[in-house]
């Protein structure tokens, strides 16, 4: 063959291949909305075509024999049908593969859980068929935006029930007031009431009362939505713990309740003094309700690593394990008729504790901790139960482990 028949060929062959190029593109651009496997297929056959012209161009340049020209048509026959054939199945296969994921995409936007677990035709779980690498990856992907859907899910409809069941308990709470105070009002605009100076002051209680909810409620509502302002500063927790104890000390002593203070002195700690000492209060004061009397709170402070550590240990009798992960969650209370939590006993009648009662007290005080950068636990230990709220340390000294001893 000559150089030139050569540069003839090559160029009809280039001609023929941008030709088709440019027809298979704007066929492709025509039918970008279409089935894979129909662009899949157009593909394949824009090559075969290009095939095809080439050696079209190349008989006609070299002169062969009808039947040898007869013999190659005949193997471009067959290659073009497998090559067909096999984009067919290629595109068939990617076709349905892209159909599991969206049946899968569907299922995740109804809200069922996609994985190995799941039995339907749309699910992209262990049990499907082998997926090419890109295809794989979207599946994982759906499968990990599913678990994540599901834990949201899940924690949504907890909130949910928690907000419900909070909503409940506080218009259970606000009404038993609000009923006796009704009843006081008529009572003394009928002039029924043998103790007038009497009857003011038990609106006054019922009123502070309401008034405790609603401060506790709106503390709550700033915690939950992070806009609680924390003014820190290095404080000594040996202070304000003694503060708490000073302030509860007369209803603790309406109770027989004694209360031991004692730890570290200079136990440094970074915090907003009011709000930690109202969460400091909230946990002694929930020790001296649910403690029978003439019983035992013990508060120790003392260091513990790193932390700053304040424990409030009871008499409550101990807690039921099952009923300890739920004492933080805002409004739980174990018993619905309201008489005590997680098993305890309630507040002695007429004892002149005054408490919400709307089950946010620990809630509040987990937040309070938290926002500090600390945390919140409790457990069961020696006939009560201990919480124990630890905070960054300031600069300070004391021992590891935490001392007993009158303050």
């Amino acid at each position: 063959m000559q150089g030139s028949e050569l540069v003839t060929i090559l160029a009809w062959v280039l001609l023929w291949a941008v030709a088709i190029g440019v027809l298979t593109l704007l066929l492709l651009r025509a039918l970008r909305r279409a089935s894979i496997l129909v662009q899949i297929c157009l593909v394949v056959v824009a090559t075969v075509a290009v095939l095809v012209a080439g050696m079209v161009s190349a008989f006609n340049a070299m002169f062969i024999s009808a039947r040898d020209l007869e013999v190659m048509w005949y193997i471009l026959a067959v290659a073009s049908a497998v090559a067909v054939a096999l984009s067919l199945m290629l595109g068939a296969g990617v076709s349905r593969n892209a159909a599991r994921l969206v049946a899968a995409a569907r299922r995740l936007g109804r809200g069922e859980t996609l994985g190995g677990e799941a039995t339907g035709p749309g699910a992209p779980g262990r049990d499907a068929p082998a997926m090419t690498s890109e295809l794989a990856k979207l599946a994982q992907e759906l499968e990990a935006s599913s678990r994540s859907l599901g834990e949201s899910r899940r924690r949504e409809a907890a909130v949910e029930k928690a907000r419900r069941e909070l909503v409940s308990w506080i218009s259970h709470d606000l009404r038993t007031p609000l009923a006796s105070m009704r009843a006081m009002a008529e009572a003394l605009e009928d002039g029924m009431a043998a103790d007038v100076p009497a009857y003011y002051r038990k609106i006054i209680a019922q009123t502070d009362q309401m008034a405790l909810m609603v401060n506790d409620l709106l503390e709550l509502s700033k915690i939950q939505a992070g806009t609680l302002r924390l003014s820190s500063e290095a404080l000594d927790l040996y202070d304000l713990v003694s503060d708490a104890i000073s302030d509860l000390a007369p209803v603790a002593a309406q109770r027989g309740i004694r209360l031991d203070g004692g730890g570290d002195r200079e136990c440094m700690a970074v915090a907003d003094g009011p709000s930690l000492g109202r969460a400091v209060r909230n946990v002694l004061l929930n020790a001296i309700i649910y403690s029978p009397d003439g019983s035992d709170v013990h508060v120790g402070v003392g260091r513990d690593g790193g932390d700053a550590v304040v424990a409030v240990q009871d008499s409550c009798g101990g807690i039921a394990d099952e009923d300890l992960p739920h004492l933080f969650e805002t409004g739980w209370q174990k018993d619905p008729s309201r008489g005590g939590r997680a098993g305890r006993p309630g507040p002695k009648a007429g004892s002149g504790v005054q408490y919400s009662g709307a089950g946010i007290g620990l809630s509040m005080v987990a937040g309070i901790v938290q926002a500090h950068g600390g945390s919140v636990t409790v457990q069961n230990a020696d006939g009560g139960c201990c919480f124990t709220l630890r905070l960054p340390a300031g600069p300070g000294t004391g021992h590891d482990a935490l001392q007993g001893g009158a303050a």
